[in-house]
């Protein structure tokens, strides 16, 4: 069961697409543009960093920050010091981006020179999320979202670290997805014409091995939720499966 605010959604019927806007439409190569939720939510779900983009007395701000997705909703959470998050937590627009980059591509022209990717720009305005409980439960999906089952291993937050930490989410208004996903692409006389020596590299994120704790207890098994976690695992497939190991 998907609950939002103590509200069951896992019966609500949501359309298996997001809206095309004039915000939100990819107009540069447009088809490469994906709109379709179960694409868009893909690349959210195998990334951890996102960025957002929001506008505080007409300065314009970037900001990278940990994030994960709740349906059609997604959260990040910060320092209640932070002057973004409390700018957003008044209710502001925001754009929250994430990149996953995939390969170089070298080509006979600087035009054609490219890179392969998964992206997506998701769109709506940000809240505080200011019910404790909610607050919470939100702070131990983030651990989980990352570590499945980690939250019920670790301490809960002191009373001062819970009031140090500010919870933001927004509801996806609208959001678009682009991939490039092609080898080198030149016009066709540059192949023949332009002797340059041309290729694709892939590149993939992977995890190392790890590094445990000097001062570890002794005889503490692996976590068992953890298990996708061996080195040499994609980045982005291991944040994948954590993903759908606490969400489903």
């Amino acid at each position: 069961m998907y609950t939002y605010q103590g509200r069951d959604m896992t019966d609500i019927a949501e359309p298996a697409t997001y809206p095309i806007t004039e915000v939100n439409r990819v107009k540069r190569v447009h088809e490469r543009g994906r709109y379709d939720k179960a694409t868009v939510h893909a690349i959210l779900d195998a990334a951890l960093v996102c960025h957002i983009a929001y506008v505080i007395d007409g300065q314009p701000y970037c900001t990278p920050t940990g994030f994960w997705r709740e349906g059609e909703h997604l959260y990040w959470h910060g320092s209640s010091a932070s002057r973004m998050l409390k700018a957003q937590r008044e209710g502001i627009p925001v754009c929250l981006t994430v990149t996953h980059v995939d390969a170089l591509v070298m080509a006979r022209s600087g035009f054609h020179h490219s890179i392969n990717y998964r992206a997506v720009m998701a769109y709506g305005t940000a809240h505080a999320i200011t019910d404790p409980d909610e607050k919470l439960r939100l702070m131990d999906n983030f651990i989980d979202r990352i570590y499945p089952g980690r939250s019920k291993l670790i301490r809960q937050p002191t009373p001062q670290e819970f009031k140090a930490t500010m919870m933001m989410g927004m509801e996806i208004e609208t959001a678009s997805g682009k991939i490039r996903d092609k080898h080198v692409a030149d016009e066709e006389e540059d192949y023949e014409a332009v002797p340059a020596w041309s290729a694709l590299y892939p590149i993939t994120q992977v995890l190392g091995e790890p590094s445990e704790c000097a001062r570890q207890l002794p005889g503490l098994a692996f976590p068992e939720g953890m298990s996708d976690f061996t080195p040499g695992a994609k980045f982005d497939e291991v944040m994948t499966k954590a993903y759908r190991r606490t969400f489903g």
